[in-house]
């Protein structure tokens, strides 16, 4: 199974880069993560905002696998927990289906983005620098596999 983190988004800080790959490269074969970095589109004001939008919304469905399972991250979504996400892992192991998880731009997921998801997940209430939930989602799925495997890493 691939889990595809497809965010809008491009030359990210070094950090970034980094710890996120530094956590794709811990994860196993069978739960390999991957990254796509979609261009932003360019915004010049508020009314731009939406053109903007459809614009990453057209994008990301392009780069979204034919046959995979669609997570949004949305301030909007059901919360997730480390324990939650841990199960949902065991269960995507299990049906070997490959995921495509969606991290928008400044403004957000566009409504086809949101259409096309199988489920919509809120990391946080708070508002997050998209560079930093790259890293957050890494570690995360790193964490809740690390669960699964009876590893130390998680001591909660």
């Amino acid at each position: 199974m691939r889990i595809r983190l497809i965010a809008v988004g491009r030359r990210m800080p070094k950090w970034v880069t980094t710890a996120f790959d530094d956590y794709a490269r811990r994860l196993p074969r069978e739960c390999r993560l991957e990254l796509t970095e979609i261009p932003a589109a360019k915004r010049s004001d508020s009314a731009d905002s939406q053109r903007a939008i459809a614009a990453e919304d057209e994008r990301m469905a392009k780069a979204i696998g034919r046959d995979d399972a669609v997570i949004a991250l949305d301030v909007e979504g059901k919360p997730w927990s480390t324990e939650g996400l841990s199960g949902e892992l065991r269960q995507w192991m299990g049906d070997g289906r490959d995921r495509a998880i969606l991290i928008g731009g400044p403004d957000g997921l566009g409504p086809a983005s949101l259409t096309a998801a199988h489920q919509q997940r809120s990391l946080s209430q708070m508002t997050l620098p998209h560079p930093l939930v790259r890293v957050i989602v890494a570690e995360q799925l790193f964490r809740a596999h690390s669960i699964l495997i009876g590893h130390p890493y998680h001591r909660g």
